[in-house]
Order: C-alpha cells, then sequence, then structure tokens
C-alpha cells in the first residue's frame, strides 16, 4: 500500500486559495474539508502501521476518503 499523505492541497494544488476562502464562508464546505482531514488521516496511519486495522475498515474508510473528495471537487467545481 502507498503511504501518500492525500492532502487536500496536493489533491486540488490550483484550488488551494478556493479552498481556503470556502472554508471561511461555507459551513458545510469545513465540515466536508474537516471529515475529509479525519478520514485521511486515519488512513494514513493505518498505511504506515501506526494505527493498524483490519483491511476492510481500510478499504471503508478510503471509499469514505473518496467520497468526501469527490464532494469537495463539487463545491470546488460550482
Amino acid at each position: 500500500m502507498a503511504n501518500t499523505p492525500h492532502e487536500l492541497a496536493e489533491e486540488f494544488p490550483a484550488e488551494a486559495g478556493k479552498i481556503s476562502a470556502l472554508k471561511e464562508t461555507d459551513a458545510h464546505f469545513a465540515r466536508l474539508v474537516e471529515e475529509y482531514h479525519e478520514v485521511n488521516r486515519k488512513v494514513h496511519r493505518a498505511e504506515t502501521l501506526v494505527e493498524p486495522m483490519a483491511p476492510e475498515h481500510e478499504t471503508d474508510l478510503r471509499k469514505q476518503r473518496s467520497a468526501l473528495k469527490d464532494q469537495i471537487w463539487q463545491r470546488l467545481s460550482a
């Protein structure tokens, strides 16, 4: 497994300014970003074996991270 952190600034580098601005003005977007970071940290900690977990749970977290990233992108591209 790769252990790339998948931070939003790396995922959407051209949108970093817009991410910051939306976090300030859109409470729903800010919650999506916070939830993404929380799930992403859990995945990264599992990948690096800091907090190992069952493969099924890690897969579920990856799916959740992907769904959140999709929602964030939808808001960014609106």
